[in-house]
């Protein structure tokens, strides 16, 4: 992990709703990922997307354990 190329993203919890900062890794490309809701301690999956040219994070998404494919 490159600290230079953590993010941070205001996002709010697909269970409780409650708003907490998530620190997203550029450096991985895109991935997906699994975090706990600090409150309610759900498991939340992160999409997070990665531009192959410039190394932006273009997107974050975050989703329901029970929602995802």
């Amino acid at each position: 992990m490159h600290e230079e190329m953590l993010n941070s993203h205001a996002v709010s919890c697909p269970y409780c709703d409650t708003g907490f900062e998530l620190l997203v890794d550029a450096s991985q490309g895109s991935h997906i990922t699994w975090e706990d809701c600090p409150r309610c301690c759900a498991p939340i999956q992160v999409q997070v997307a990665v531009s192959a040219f410039s190394g932006e994070i273009e997107g974050v998404t975050l989703g329901r354990d029970d929602d995802v494919v």
